[in-house]
């Protein structure tokens, strides 16, 4: 892929971040390779365009005022917490004639059938890799097919990965990427067993009521036969 073409603007040390924020523009940082540490300014629509098509694993040509092309990457981004804009820029500086290290996405192609067909979950515990190669062959992304996923802990590996020539990933060959595992099952929560207390008290009350009955009958009785000897 083609290096990503970013305009900047030497700074000075004294500038402050909030003021060139607040003139559009974000303060960054160059460094690495065959540079200098220089302080430089993007401005900020163009940087987001160029990390967005570029991100931290596709070269970028820093042009600093027309007077210095730099290729290097995006090193370290960071972000404001609550509108995700672009506050500040590390860019890495590469040698063109070098190996360097760099992190790159995987790019997950298809749907798992273990997943459309079997009600599986897609684990993914590894979504980039650390290639090593020449900059001029750094992959923007690396791609993997998930049809081959057709049953509960199938898997997929550093392995089945496709890599460019002149490309070495750094992580071992049985190294997980992608696997998918058998939803859990709910578990049945049976209903509390009675106690039986409300069916004691009941019975209780019921004995009671049919207690207090004999007894009011047993007076009305008595009651009777006190009349009838008195007539």
């Amino acid at each position: 892929m083609d290096m990503v073409p970013l305009s900047a603007s030497f700074r000075a040390p004294a500038a402050k971040p909030q003021e060139l924020r607040r003139s559009g523009s974000v303060p960054c940082a160059l460094y690495g390779s065959g540079t200098e540490h220089l302080l430089i300014a993007c401005a900020r629509l163009p940087l987001h365009k160029a990390y967005m098509t570029a991100g931290e694993s596709t070269l970028v040509e820093v042009d600093i005022e027309g007077k210095k092309k730099v290729p290097a990457l995006f090193h370290e981004v960071q972000h404001h917490p609550v509108s995700g804009a672009i506050t500040h820029v590390d860019f890495f500086a590469v040698d063109m004639t070098k190996e360097i290290e760099a992190r790159v996405p995987i790019v997950f192609e298809g749907e798992a059938p273990a997943t459309k067909e079997l009600g599986g979950v897609l684990v993914t515990p590894h979504d980039h890799v650390t290639v090593r190669c020449l900059p001029s062959r750094l992959p923007h992304h690396l791609t993997v097919s998930l049809l081959s996923l057709i049953e509960f802990d199938s898997q997929l590996t550093v392995a089945n990965l496709t890599v460019p020539e002149g490309v070495v990933l750094e992580e071992g060959p049985e190294t997980v990427i992608a696997t998918v595992q058998e939803p859990r099952k709910e578990e049945e929560i049976a209903p509390p067993p009675e106690t039986g207390v409300e069916g004691a008290a009941g019975a209780e009350g019921a004995e009671g009521e049919k207690a207090e009955g004999d007894a009011g009958a047993a007076s009305s009785t008595e009651a009777n036969k006190g009349e009838a000897k008195e007539s």
